[in-house]
């Protein structure tokens, strides 16, 4: 009875009720109820909050942004386990608290540490976006992520925000246009990103490339990001904290890439990235299992492909993601 009085706008919906479905659901207070929260009113002639807002952001400490990035690293361990819906809010006033600290931020000494945080914590939330279904909200934090970056001065940080962009394009139905943005997001940074970002740019070409059938492009970005990464088990990037990417990793990647191609070497890298893969990439483990179930239905596999389905169906919902829920039904018509 509720629900049908909140769709028919017979009965607002209550804050209490609110916090329980954007958590549910995954979406932010404007996308729930489509109106924006009132904002305070200024003072009469708004100089004194202004200058207040000025004096405050000024002060932002070095410690304080570390804490801004402490936050986004709490955030960012949350979804990897848990999945984002339940993270809506806090990732929303994350991102609010970040954007105030800069929008008042005058000198750049004060903005470019600010900027840095905000560019990484916008990325975040704009993957989580995705995962939930909010693809508009995905794109504007990706903007957000990108004008940080110029501020910052951190073309590493902007090459990845723009990326990441292009998987909504992907997702959109125009794997073309963001092969292009990928292929602009590696002329951004050029030879001065870090070995581990110009092999996540090359996988993410031949990803979309493969989306975009174009099957040699996507062979040549394959190998290009094989070269490209570091040897070793480490997967953290020192200089860009968002990218988690080795060579175990990049095995999965390139199973994923093979199987959108029909490749039947795909099979072998993804069971090999299954077994060393990290217990703690609940998300990205639910994808492998979509990834084995496509590469298993090219091969007309379907005992082995329905097993993975049923694996990757239980972990999207563990972790509600949207993204990998549309893969398994899209998958399990094939079945």
């Amino acid at each position: 009875m509720y629900v049908s009085e909140w769709e028919n706008g017979r009965r607002p919906i209550s804050d209490r009720y609110a916090a329980v479905l954007r958590n549910l659901l995954g979406v932010t207070n404007t996308e729930l109820r489509g109106v924006r929260q009132k904002s305070t009113p200024p003072t009469a002639d708004g100089y004194d909050d202004l200058l207040s807002r000025i004096d405050s952001a000024s002060s932002v400490s070095a410690s304080m942004v570390q804490a801004f990035n402490s936050q986004t690293e709490l955030l960012r361990t949350m979804d990897r386990e848990r999945g984002a819906a339940g993270l809506v809010d806090q990732m929303t006033g994350h991102l609010s608290a970040l954007e105030d600290a800069l929008n008042f931020a005058v000198l750049p000494s004060a903005r470019r540490p600010v900027a840095l945080a905000l560019a990484g914590a916008s990325t975040l939330a704009a993957w989580q976006a995705i995962d939930s279904g909010a693809v508009e909200r995905a794109w504007r934090h990706y903007e957000l992520a990108k004008r940080a970056a110029r501020d910052a001065e951190a073309p590493m940080y902007l090459a990845h925000a723009m990326g990441e962009q292009a998987y909504v394009l992907c997702d959109a139905g125009r794997p073309a246009l963001g092969v292009d943005l990928v292929r602009d997001a590696q002329r951004t940074v050029g030879q001065s990103g870090s070995p581990r970002l110009r092999a996540w740019l090359h996988a993410a070409e031949a990803e979309l490339c493969a989306h975009a059938g174009m099957v040699e492009d996507c062979k040549r970005a394959l190998e290009a990001a094989m070269e490209a990464i570091p040897p070793g088990s480490e997967d953290r990037d020192p200089d860009m904290l968002s990218i988690f990417l080795n060579s175990a990793h990049l095995a999965r990647w390139r199973g994923n890439v093979l199987g959108l191609l029909g490749d039947d070497e795909a099979v072998t890298s993804l069971y090999g990235a299954l077994e060393v893969m990290d217990p703690t990439f609940v998300r990205a483990k639910a994808g492998l299992h979509t990834d084995l179930a496509q590469a298993h239905l090219s091969r007309a596999e379907y005992d082995d492909a329905n097993t993975h389905l049923r694996q990757a169906r239980l972990l999207a919902s563990r972790t509600g993601s949207v993204r990998q829920r549309r893969r398994v039904d899209l998958l399990s018509e094939r079945l």
